[in-house]
């Protein structure tokens, strides 16, 4: 089994409810998954949208990193996903952040996640979970990359607690 990290976020249409639904349809091929809380936050890149509600699940699957990519592709398009451009509104994006300790660079694939460590919607979250973790490409855990982030660059700005939830399957 795979320790996987994935990064949910939504920003159109019941942005709640879309991340529920994304978590239910994981639970078909990823176990003991775990959900951070869940975090408002401004748009990054393209700016001028409605705010997301973002969090992280952890879990464990047999999938491998390809066929993970493709499974959260389809999730995002069962729910509804329609690809705008870059950075722009979406139902659902979900997001391999790591998959063990892997670093995977493909055309359509990078693990781990090239710009979570600019992303404090991500690493706040993912410091719920895994605050000890290491990043295998910078070789400092979570919270020191948390510890690092720049107080200018900040775009959380509300949370729900919700922390450390076990979700529906073991």
């Amino acid at each position: 089994m795979n320790t996987i990290y994935l990064g949910l976020g939504a920003n159109v249409g019941d942005k709640k409810k879309h991340i529920q639904k994304a978590i239910e349809l994981l639970s078909q091929k990823i176990t003991h998954l775990k959900q951070a809380s869940l975090y408002e936050s401004k748009a990054v890149g393209y700016t001028d949208q409605d705010n997301f509600i973002n969090t992280v699940v952890s879990g464990k699957t047999d999938l491998a990193p390809q066929e993970l990519l493709v499974f959260a592709k389809a999730i995002e398009k069962e729910i509804g996903r329609i690809y705008r451009f870059r950075w722009g509104p979406r139902e659902i994006d979900i997001d391999i952040l790591f998959y063990n300790d892997r670093i995977i660079k493909q055309s359509d694939l990078e693990i781990p996640h090239p710009r979570l460590h600019q992303r404090d919607f991500v690493l706040v979250p993912l410091n719920e979970l895994a605050s000890d973790m290491m990043h295998p490409v910078f070789k400092k855990t979570i919270r020191q990359l948390l510890q690092a982030f720049p107080p200018e660059n900040k775009s959380i700005i509300a949370s729900e607690v919700g922390f450390n939830k076990t979700l529906l399957n073991q």
